[in-house]
């Protein structure tokens, strides 16, 4: 943490912009390479197409998306650059086969068997031409010890379409690619004529009037992501926009670079930095763009214009001045900060703006939400907390990719974050006592340790109080409460179902019991979505842990008041935080008539997520094929089960199950089974030593193969942070023809850890709500036997075969006035 606080003792220039490293092997012979042999004997077959009886495998190198031609909603292409060690090659992917990629099973890393193939030629350029792949067999992950050495794919164009560009591989907003300079350096030699400059507010009474406007000197004070703009029936070379505002002594206006102006200069023209700007046009403002909220009040906003710059029409020319060239007579407007303390957040209302800095407690893994219904672009986004010293409650963030990708993959434990221009968020904008989160705005921007220098933050009085909290810290303590990835259900639910509908109309909210396997079979790899149901909770199972030495001995049986029961031992040590005892689950049957609980430990189960209820595809792909769900489960599924195994062998099944489910469960038409928890839904102690390895597994997978790609270490070798095990649950449609089966995590994890405290659990009232706290939700369903419910189910793909269904809130419509339903 020491080396960390230095970074906000010594200002220097703007942060240096770091770009991933290129892969490089030098080719062998034509002749010896399958990859190319196979090219050229496509290049010259008659019917130009091949199906290949024994191929070679090859090693997935690269996966790279871009925006296919002529169709609306946006379909994308995939480029596949494969090498069998002698011979390297990017081939076309047919359209049929993308769904590989959207599912993360034919990705960079993995080896694979193409077994047929086309040529097609180029009809708009000479001799030139590309293969497609059409149906190819996956191999799975090729050892890290069989890697080539790095190959130097250079900078491609994309194979189809006259595309200049490729595409981040799960978003739009970030750069991708070598197009993306690197920061350009400020001009040391750069003489500014002050009499010829011009103020902002001078140029909103000229620029209709004269021809060649004078320049600019000023300083950027916030900058927009990056927003993507390409059509698929638009040939746009780079179409891409970047907002960025700048100000002087009169007033502060928008700049907007256009098109190949943003990888030229985004990278360089950070927050803070000087500029002089000569050759721009200047356009009315656009009246309905976000705008950031500035720090410095005395900078008056100048909206109804923008500065527009873009790559001819005139060629801008803008200069970087060096800070320490900076002149006081120039009177540019410091960047001042709105940094707001977790004990101030309290109090700050709904879609308030403000800064804040803190030392990294939890990363998520990144998720992926869907722009709309009938799209195929996504948000990437990830779930952050921090403390910051002003109380033990973490600042809880869902932070947006800023189209800053070295830094939002770079985050981890035990790092110091700042975020800027975060939105509050409160589940009901009326009451400011209610619990809030931050989010990111279009302007948002985040900076963690090794950026933080010469950073204009870094003199902020609350950003120097953090850093004198930080130096009394016991980083040895701090270490033990850090956590990584796992399911986590935020943004929490409201407490009444009708809040949950809000403005939406119920039929657009409840997803029916007969569209469940279609939505898990169309998710992309990392989507997230939240869905509702009605149905019957008509079974539970509770599964305790004790992998982690938390439960002293086995679940015993004992009667109460006559009634049958379960007790689970009290934890070794007190967890004062909790407001009930997490480690005691109850189920008293109220009714005679009910079945007694079973406490056998149940043998080994079959798989869950199984071929006859879970969207998964087979290992052999063409064109013919859908994403069959008759297929075997993957390796990685085989592990999970293996891993869970062991955990079952050293723990207690307690079962409960209604009349109901007793007397329709044989004559049910699907029973879809999604109680599997996999390695990727528990939460993991942070272990600093792996902290490549963990962010690696919880960031998406790469579009390129790096040496940091592959590892021998599993996720399932580090610690789990949950100790108070889960719940699997059965629910029954309203119907009682089709059930599912889905997981309840706890609401907390152990005790020792800053993940999850109780203040951030919501109302206790059974009679409209029950959260997925054991003592809770055991309650609940027990004296709600027979009870139409709402299900509140967090469903996220976690690549390959793996759907995550997790129940997230269970609602009593019946009990709500006003309710719909």
């Amino acid at each position: 943490m020491q080396a960390q606080l230095a970074e906000f003792d010594e200002e220097i220039p703007g942060p240096s912009c770091r770009r991933p490293s290129g892969l490089n092997e030098d080719e062998g012979p034509v002749s010896d390479s399958w990859v190319l042999r196979t090219r050229e004997q496509l290049r010259v077959c008659p019917s130009l197409r091949l199906v290949l009886q024994d191929p070679t495998p090859v090693l997935v190198v690269a996966v790279q998306r871009y925006l296919g031609e002529g169709t609306r909603p946006a379909v994308y292409y995939y480029d596949v650059t494969i090498s069998d060690g002698a011979g390297t090659d990017t081939w076309f992917l047919s359209p049929e086969l993308g769904h590989l990629v959207q599912r993360n099973l034919l990705r960079c890393g993995t080896q694979t068997k193409i077994s047929r193939c086309s040529y097609r030629f180029q009809e708009k350029t000479l001799g030139s031409g590309l293969v497609c792949i059409e149906e190819l067999e996956l191999e799975g992950e090729q050892p890290a010890e069989a890697h080539h050495t790095q190959l130097d794919l250079g900078e491609q164009l994309p194979l189809q379409g006259g595309r200049k560009h490729y595409l981040p591989l799960w978003n739009r907003e970030d750069p991708y690619g070598p197009m993306w300079k690197e920061c350009k350096q400020a001009d040391e030699r750069i003489a500014v004529d002050v009499s010829r400059v011009c103020s902002l507010q001078h140029l909103e009474n000229i620029w209709r009037v004269k021809t060649n406007l004078p320049p600019v000197l000023v300083r950027i004070m916030h900058k927009s992501r990056l927003r993507y703009f390409g059509k698929p029936d638009k040939k746009v070379d780079i179409p891409y926009q970047a907002y960025i505002e700048v100000a002087d002594y009169s007033g502060m206006m928008s700049l907007v670079l256009w098109n190949s102006l943003c990888p030229e200069w985004f990278n360089t023209l950070q927050i803070g930095r000087v500029i002089l700007l000569q050759n721009y046009t200047v356009k009315k403002g656009y009246p309905k763009r976000t705008l950031p909220t500035s720090g410095n009040s005395q900078v008056k906003r100048l909206p109804s214009l923008e500065i527009s710059l873009n790559a001819r029409d005139p060629l801008p020319v803008i200069n970087v001045i060096q800070e320490n060239l900076v002149k006081p007579d120039w009177r540019l407007p410091e960047v001042l900060y709105l940094f707001a303390t977790r004990v101030e957040l309290n109090d700050l209302p709904h879609n308030k703006v403000c800064d804040v800095i803190g030392l990294v407690t939890y990363v998520g893994r990144c998720e992926r939400k869907r722009v709309s219904d009938d799209s195929e672009d996504f948000w990437l986004y990830r779930w952050i907390k921090v403390i910051d010293g002003t109380t033990d409650q973490p600042i809880i963030m869902e932070i947006f990719a800023t189209s800053q990708p070295d830094l939002f993959e770079q985050i981890y434990p035990m790092s110091y974050l700042v975020c800027t221009q975060m939105r509050v968020v409160r589940e009901d904008p009326e009451d400011s006592s209610n619990f809030a989160y931050l989010t990111t705005s279009n302007e948002s921007q985040i900076f963690i340790t090794g950026h933080h220098k010469g950073q204009p933050y870094i003199s902020d009085q609350k950003v120097k109080n953090f850093i004198g909290w930080m130096k009394t810290q016991n980083e040895a303590e701090v270490k033990e409460k850090v956590v990584m990835g796992g399911y986590l259900p935020y943004p929490l639910t409201p407490a009444t179902f009708l809040k949950y509908c809000n403005e939406n109309k119920v039929e657009s909210i409840l997803t029916s019991f007969s569209e469940l396997k279609k939505t898990f079979g169309n998710l992309h790899y990392r989507e997230h979505k939240r869905i509702a149901v009605q149905g019957i909770v008509v079974a539970l199972r509770c599964l305790a842990h004790n992998t982690n030495s938390v439960l002293r001995k086995d679940p015993v049986s004992y009667i109460e008041d006559g009634q049958e029961g379960i007790k689970l031992p009290e934890t070794e040590q007190s967890a004062p935080q909790l407001q009930k005892p997490a480690a005691e689950v109850c189920l008293q049957p109220k009714n005679k008539h009910k079945k007694p609980m079973n406490m056998r430990k149940r043998p080994h189960e079959p798989a869950l997520n199984d071929t006859k209820s879970s969207s998964v595809v087979p290992h052999t792909f063409h064109d013919s094929e859908s994403s069959a769900s008759d297929s075997h489960i993957s390796e990685d599924q085989e592990d999970t089960n293996e891993t869970l195994e062991n955990d079952a062998s050293k723990s207690t099944k307690a079962f409960w199950e209604s009349d109901l489910w007793s007397e329709v469960k044989n004559s049910l038409k699907e029973h879809l089974h999604y109680n599997r928890v996999f390695p990727e839904s528990l939460p993991r102690k942070f272990n600093y030593n792996h902290k490549e390895f963990l962010m690696q597994q919880y960031n998406v997978h790469p579009s390129k193969l790096s040496t940091m790609c592959h590892s021998r270490k599993k996720i399932q070798e580090f610690t789990c942070a949950n100790s108070l095990g889960h719940c699997e649950l059965t629910i029954l449609s309203i119907n009682q023809d089709l059930a599912i089966d889905v997981i309840a995590l706890p609401a907390l994890c152990s005790n020792n850890s800053w993940m999850f405290t109780m203040d951030h659990v919501q109302s206790n009232d059974h009679e409209s709500s029950a959260n997925t706290d054991y003592g809770e939700l055991v309650t609940f369903v027990n004296a709600q036997d027979r009870l139409r419910v709402i299900c509140i189910l967090d469903i996220c793909h976690l690549g390959e075969n793996k759907v995550e269904v997790c129940l997230n809130r269970i609602y009593n419509p019946a009990s709500e006035r006003g309710c719909p339903v």
